[in-house]
């Protein structure tokens, strides 16, 4: 059984925290209620919740401050604002700010079900890939001194001061939208909205509307007019992740506003001209999805008038030191716990690892280390590594090499999952995408019973 979302409502009306949170209930999340900005703070460190419902007119902390919190420092939680009719200016300007969308009061069961299921596939797409704040000291915010890495942020340099289109391609999990925040940072609209949106996140029928906005009366349940995610980037910039995951009639629609900055409502009848530098990225081959027909070759043109590579971790392994410091720092105060030392021992044992998850696999690794560790010093115990895969002999050939990084990689996937499901066999079995059988299979092997 999949483990229920998890969503923190914040409201100083009782009421309001009742209803909403009986109606997502009942509609299958499990829900945490917060009457204060402060105490909703508290609640997102101790619970990392999936998604985050607030009142935007609060006592004290309001739910702007509160958005702007929770994106310092944990951007992969989206933010749903409730607002009343009078207000609604303010939720606006607040999605340009990064809120994921907003409701109003009185809701709408139906509308807050729909809004709800769409942040949370956002959220778990988005948890996916490598976020976090951009790093002082540290040159575009990108932690390494590779090779990749310094010619990476030599052409961000480059290209950021620019309104060129780019295209960023890499694995899941190696930082693109890293790059992205860069891009903005570094580029002459860092002072405008930085709109972010996941294709893949969704359903083929919302794309249009959350894109281009739609009028009132448009569709069913169009009860009001609400710009899409161009309008709100206009000035700016807009990210559009898994730009391969969008269907064919949209790619249509993307390319007439690459070529003439204009948008359609849905149900409008006047289009509007916006300013928008559009970044975009994606896991996919997108030459051989266009050979495929799957993708229009005249979009892609338009996509990649500069094209970025995002490394994966295993082209990097020199980085882990930088990056494993500089995940104790953001997670020991994060966690509110003592910040540890990494000892040798462990940095040598996570520099033999393939790293299948990349820079968010090692991320999450050090979180756990952070949050379980007993000692002043983090040890390959404290990573979830046996001492026989760290003192053994180095391995002689490159397959022996090859078979000692797989068996590591899904002792520590398995452990992790047994952890996430409270040592359930059969939950954990079906996070690994295995049957009850097969996983028992593989720990008796990996000597995990």
């Amino acid at each position: 059984m999949k483990q229920k979302a998890h969503v923190l409502i914040v409201d100083d009306e009782p009421n309001v925290r009742r209803v909403l949170g009986t109606l997502l209930e009942q509609a299958g999340w499990s829900t945490t209620r917060a009457e204060s900005g402060d105490q909703a703070l508290a609640l997102v460190r101790a619970q990392d919740p999936d998604l985050v419902i607030s009142d935007l007119k609060m006592p004290g902390m309001d739910g702007m401050e509160l958005l702007s919190r929770i994106q310092a420092s944990f951007p992969e939680i989206p933010v749903i604002l409730l607002t009343a009719h009078g207000t609604i200016t303010n939720a606006v300007e607040a999605m340009k700010r990064g809120a994921h969308d907003f409701i109003t009061k009185p809701f709408d069961r139906d509308e807050v079900v729909q809004l709800v299921q769409k942040a949370l596939g956002q959220a778990e797409r988005g948890r996916a890939e490598f976020r976090g704040p951009l790093v002082a000291g540290q040159r575009c915010g990108i932690v390494g001194n590779s090779a990749a890495i310094q010619e990476l942020r030599r052409l961000i340099e480059k290209i950021a001061p620019t309104s060129a289109t780019v295209l960023i391609r890499g694995e899941t999990g190696t930082g693109k939208e890293l790059i992205v925040e860069a891009l903005h940072q570094l580029s002459k609209r860092k002072a405008m909205p930085l709109v972010k949106i996941n294709c893949a996140a969704l359903p083929e029928n919302l794309v249009e509307s959350e894109l281009f906005g739609y009028e009132k009366g448009a569709f069913t349940g169009a009860e009001r007019a609400k710009p899409g995610r161009f309008e709100l980037a206009d000035g700016g910039t807009l990210f559009l992740d898994e730009i391969g995951e969008l269907p064919p009639p949209m790619q249509v629609k993307l390319l007439r506003v690459l070529q003439d900055g204009v948008v359609d409502r849905v149900g409008g009848t006047e289009p509007r001209q916006v300013d928008v530098r559009l970044i975009s990225a994606t896991n996919r081959e997108l030459d051989q999805e266009v050979a495929n027909g799957r993708f229009r070759e005249d979009l892609l043109y338009r996509l990649k008038v500069m094209e970025l590579v995002s490394p994966p971790l295993r082209e990097r392994l020199d980085d882990i030191p930088d990056l494993v410091e500089c995940f104790v720092e953001r997670h020991a105060e994060r966690l509110e716990r003592p910040r540890p030392a990494v000892g040798p021992e462990a940095l040598r044992a996570l520099m033999t690892l393939p790293w299948p998850g990349n820079v968010r696999e090692l991320e999450n690794a050090v979180e756990r280390a952070v949050l379980l560790a007993d000692g002043e010093t983090l040890t390959p115990v404290d990573f979830g590594l046996t001492d026989d895969a760290t003192q053994r002999a180095p391995a002689s050939t490159l397959k022996e090499a090859s078979r000692v990084a797989a068996a590591e990689t899904e002792r520590r996937m398995i452990l992790a999952a047994l952890d996430l499901t409270d040592g359930n066999v059969t939950h954990a079995a079906e996070r690994l995408g295995l049957s009850r059988r097969g996983l028992q299979m593989k720990m008796k092997d990996l000597g995990l019973r």
